[in-house]
């Protein structure tokens, strides 16, 4: 079962803004047997807009449920194996535009998926390449975040803040407080367009929680980065029984 792929898509425009955060408002997310993955001594959180296309749950194309956006808030950690640090992701919160999407992500991997209107807009000249993703839930404000970037695309560096933020091939839920779901995420080593210009304006406190409104409403990100992106498979999910005294 753990081998086998749940969904396939391709993942496109992940716009990426990373902010420095206290680790304290993380500690009641982590999922039990995993911990912090510190970038340089830092707890980073990223909000991040990217397309969902071509997308296949158990190989089938769902109608209406091809091509869509998300924008999340991911927080990143890591566990030993026994023999190996598995670095991945944990989320604070994920959204869609597709029911159906949320319903199964929360049924299956206990995410933290809801649903809200969603749009987005890519722009690319000679010169200029601009994404923007925004979001609405009902009687809350418009959500957006937009990114100014050269159109041509380049190789991460190693050992950079980059390569720290998109190589993390593992997500990771709570299902209790001794079981971690988790599930691999497969993917080439993406490239990413150089950012220009970028701009936020959303919600904070609504979409995540008022103990995340110091770290990020009007405070300057730690990094942003605008990936392009590649086909990508999840696998099924896993769970990983730990020791609750642990």
């Amino acid at each position: 079962m753990r081998d086998l792929y749940f969904l396939s898509a391709r993942w496109e425009y992940l716009a990426m803004l990373n902010y420095e955060v206290d680790p304290a408002v993380l500690h009641k997310h982590i999922p039990p047997g995993t911990e912090i993955d510190f970038y340089e001594g830092k707890a980073l959180v990223s909000i991040v807009g990217f397309l969902f296309n071509d997308t296949r749950v158990l190989g089938v194309k769902w109608p209406w449920h091809v091509n869509f956006e998300e924008a999340n808030l991911r927080y990143y950690i890591k566990r030993f194996d026994g023999t190996n640090w598995r670095r991945g992701v944990g989320f604070v919160s994920e959204i869609v535009p597709k029911p159906l999407v949320s319903g199964l992500a929360n049924l299956l991997y206990n995410e933290h998926y809801s649903t809200a209107r969603m749009n987005h807009k890519i722009v690319e000249t000679a010169n200029t390449l601009q994404v923007e993703y925004n979001w609405q839930k009902r009687r809350q404000a418009v959500n957006r975040i937009s990114i100014q970037a050269s159109p041509v695309p380049e190789d991460i560096p190693v050992a950079s803040a980059a390569e720290f933020i998109f190589e993390h091939y593992f997500g990771y839920n709570m299902l209790n407080r001794n079981t971690t779901i988790e599930y691999g995420v497969q993917h080439p080593r993406w490239q990413i367009y150089p950012v220009t210009d970028f701009s936020i304006q959303c919600d904070i406190e609504n979409l995540y929680g008022k103990e995340f409104i110091p770290y990020i409403t009007g405070c300057q990100p730690h990094s942003v980065f605008l990936a392009k992106g590649s086909p990508v498979t999840v696998k099924m999910p896993a769970k990983i029984k730990t020791n609750p005294a642990q």
